[in-house]
């Protein structure tokens, strides 16, 4: 025989009574189950940490269960119809367009200041080529090398990396370090070339009408500088971009439910190349509005400063020249 006694004296509280003491549950049966939830947040977190963005999968995954159900008689969308979406898709569509024509408008721009540095370095190297290798061919030697590091600084000063370090090589020690200690590498090497320019038309080695067209040259190369700063510093309203970028998930997320009925299991099918359509072009406007990054499509400034160093070395007449840049799996730095 067996005979049961209470056994609440023997606990601090009543066992079959739930108690909360400093944050902690005490009684018969509690236990803390929040180990998966707080594995799925942290994933989360991390996820958000690296960037990650949810693949177009999910349209297609969210496509199949819609065309599923439908199949399966558990969705009909006879109350829906295809003409709103068609709408919908045609203004989606003409505001993408216009925001991808801003987007290449900057990209063009930014291509068409690169290539006038391109002709005014060449430029000032040829002429000062003329005018000063016969007479003062180390000052015609250190005009061409700064301009050189000033492609070098202005493709840094753009790409956030440092200005000093990339036209160091081409000046002497004494200036590379002073570049250092400039907040504005890239017009400190125009000043050089300017106070160069005015000390030989002092000492009468370039004329008035010689000194003011090489003058010219490097204000030229200043705007150019400014052209792109005002392009890098200027991006495309972000406001606009994350509108258009949600719509289109929107509209790619209801549009198997509008479609289903008339295309049945075919939605899918029709549903991702919509969907890679749009985010395609939204993804080329994301690259075409930061012209001077290094995504893809990106402008390859390596490769254009590559060719001033080359042309500008070539009329020093130093050799071995070094070699034009290729392009990597089809994309051109």
């Amino acid at each position: 025989r067996s005979t049961l006694f209470p056994c609440t004296t023997l606990f601090r509280s009543d066992p079959f009574t739930l108690v909360e003491e400093n944050g902690y549950l005490y009684g018969r049966g509690t236990a803390d189950r929040k180990t998966g939830g707080g594995g799925r947040v942290e994933t989360l977190i991390r996820l958000k940490r690296e960037g990650f963005k949810p693949s177009h999968d999910l349209i297609l995954l969210l496509s199949c269960a819609v065309a599923w159900l439908h199949q399966r008689g558990w969705f009909a969308g006879t109350h829906l119809s295809a003409v709103p979406f068609s709408l919908f898709g045609l203004a989606l569509s003409v505001f993408l367009g216009f925001r991808n024509n801003i987007c290449y408008d900057r990209w063009w721009e930014a291509r068409k200041q690169w290539g006038e540095l391109l002709y005014l370095l060449r430029n000032l190297a040829r002429e000062s080529q003329v005018m000063l290798a016969a007479a003062e061919p180390a000052l015609q030697a250190r005009l061409v090398r700064r301009s050189i590091g000033f492609a070098h600084a202005l493709l840094a000063r753009l790409r956030g990396e440092d200005e000093a370090a990339a036209a160091r090589p081409w000046v002497d020690a004494d200036e590379g370090h002073a570049l250092g200690q400039r907040a504005d590498a890239s017009d400190t090497l125009l000043l050089a070339l300017n106070m160069d320019l005015a000390d030989a038309l002092r000492r009468g080695v370039l004329s008035d009408i010689v000194y003011q067209g090489l003058l010219q040259r490097v204000a030229d190369c200043a705007a150019v500088q400014a052209a792109c700063e005002r392009i890098h510093n200027t991006p495309a309203p972000f406001a606009y971009s994350l509108l258009l970028h949600r719509t289109a998930w929107l509209f790619c997320l209801l549009l198997p439910f509008g479609l289903v009925d008339v295309l049945g299991p075919f939605t899918p099918l029709v549903v991702i190349i919509v969907a890679y359509t749009f985010f395609g072009l939204d993804a080329l406007g994301d690259e075409l509005q930061e012209p001077f990054g290094l995504s893809d499509n990106s402008l390859p400034l390596r490769a254009i400063v590559r060719t001033i160093e080359i042309d500008l070395l070539d009329g020093l007449g130093v050799q071995p020249l070094p070699p034009s840049l290729k392009t990597s799996d089809y994309v051109l730095r």
